[in-house]
């Protein structure tokens, strides 16, 4: 039987790349369409059960139940069932399962690896003539909505998120956003004010910064930066060297200006400037928040993990205040952050009014100012839509943003203020693969002996995770 299904799913991927292929083959004025047709008239009141795969826990499970009802009161024949499958891999892992005997969800949480997974099957619903439909649909109350986005609804996306949704190389759209995080800079604000540190915005800065740091505390390790992979990714971006191709020749990391940024940061390792949580063996906020033994002074890890990045509260409060600022850049006046935090995807179904209903209550998650808004405080997350600064409970939110007990506010606040530096990596099948590689590249790179001639090293690294990705 698993002969036979993966014999299917190697036909459904051939058939795929088949398919890509004559899309593209048509020039520039080719047109794009989705592969999903919206039945006429839209929704037609049908009622049906959308199921509904995510990752939340209990406290964002009452956020989200509180907007289904809301959800039911305009249209009750829709009835939404989620559930939580453990953590993203979990759920990834649990639809790639289901997708073999045809009984994925309708909607589920994903990242763009994920998505591209489930297309090898051509599973995942293409959003552009949704989104682009002018059809009227009518509400339980009598009310109307179009069913597609409005041009307003296009541009209150936070640009960076909703681009994340047509990274798969054929230029069609795959998701919306649902809520974000990135990486930021958290920094003892309180040791910097009393060594008059400035908060670097350039990795020249945060190079000089870091021996000034050990100078002044001999046994701290300056920086954590806690995943590899982001850091070589961000790199790649911030200096407009290749990384990875949604089409053709997928693995394009392995050359001489990656190496040279490589090199670098091994430099950095070996003076004791920075470490990493493969490195470390653990979240580098564990170093950042110490108070004793060896600690650090910045950290760069999740927004959304922000109050793990502040220490732990005694009788006097805190022992220093987090400051939180944007990422160093290779060019401070074109910042560039990574974009992580899941999206929504819709599956193919039998029955189009079940694509319908999912796709109106993906919209209505996604677009909901005030959704968004309590989301983002409940989870720590970021919400996906400008306007959400705006809303008077999130704007007294953001208003009380602080190093200490408002840290995540503090936080989302700073994503918010860099939403223009926003990016994201192509999406294939296998770009999880490269991921992984190049965070064990910079891990390898950091710690492994060169024998004297690191050149070499560089070399062989490169290449070896070229093979690891193409096995």
């Amino acid at each position: 039987m698993k002969k036979i299904v993966s014999v299917l799913l190697l036909i459904c991927m051939l058939l795929g790349v088949f398919a890509l292929a004559g899309c593209q083959s048509g020039g520039g004025n080719r047109v794009l369409q989705s592969n999903f047709v919206i039945p006429e008239g839209g929704y037609d009141g049908s009622e049906v059960t959308i199921t509904f795969y995510h990752t939340m826990g209990s406290n964002l499970s009452d956020v989200l139940n509180i907007y289904i009802q809301e959800f039911n009161e305009l249209y009750p024949n829709i009835h939404i069932q989620h559930e939580q499958v453990g953590g993203y891999d979990d759920v990834r892992d649990q639809i790639k399962t289901e997708l073999t005997v045809g009984n994925q969800p309708n909607i589920a949480y994903c990242y763009p690896d994920h998505v591209a997974l489930y297309n090898i099957a051509k599973a995942v619903v293409t959003l552009d003539d949704l989104i682009a439909s002018d059809i009227e649909v009518t509400r339980a109350d009598g009310t109307t909505e179009p069913l597609g986005l409005t041009e307003a609804q296009i541009a209150d996306f936070i640009e960076g998120y909703y681009n994340e949704g047509k990274q798969f190389g054929d230029g069609l759209m795959y998701t919306l956003p649902m809520s974000k995080s990135t990486e930021v800079l958290y920094y003892n604000k309180t040791f910097f004010e009393a060594n008059g540190l400035e908060v670097p915005k350039t990795w020249e800065e945060m190079e000089a910064l870091c021996a000034r740091i050990l100078e002044i505390d001999p046994n701290c390790i300056p920086l954590g930066y806690d995943s590899e992979a982001n850091w070589f990714i961000t790199m790649t971006e911030q200096y407009g060297n290749p990384y990875t191709s949604a089409s053709g020749d997928h693995f394009l990391f392995d050359n001489a200006a990656n190496k040279q940024f490589v090199k670098m940061f091994r430099e950095w390792y070996q003076k004791g400037y920075v470490t990493t949580q493969e490195i470390y063996g653990a979240y580098t906020s564990g170093l950042f928040v110490a108070t004793t033994g060896t600690n650090s002074y910045m950290s760069i890890g999740s927004s959304a993990g922000a109050t793990h990045q502040r220490p732990a509260k005694g009788a006097d409060g805190y022992p220093f205040e987090v400051g939180i600022a944007t990422i160093p850049q290779v060019n401070a006046e074109n910042p560039k952050v990574i974009s992580q935090g899941p999206s929504l995807c819709i599956f193919k179904d039998a029955n189009p009014q079940e694509v319908i209903a999912s796709w109106l209550f993906v919209k209505f998650l996604t677009t909901n100012v005030n959704f968004q808004a309590e989301f983002s405080m409940a989870s720590g997350y970021v919400p996906v839509l400008k306007s959400v600064a705006d809303n008077e409970v999130y704007a007294a939110f953001l208003a009380n943003a602080d190093g200490g007990d408002y840290i995540s506010a503090l936080s989302a606040k700073i994503c918010l203020q860099q939403e223009k530096a926003y990016y994201t990596s192509p999406a294939f099948n296998g770009s999880s693969a490269a991921r992984d590689q190049v965070g064990l590249l910079m891990q390898s790179a950091f710690t492994k002996a060169d024998g004297g001639n690191v050149d070499a090293l560089m070399d062989e690294l490169f290449a070896e995770a070229i093979r690891q990705c193409k096995r």
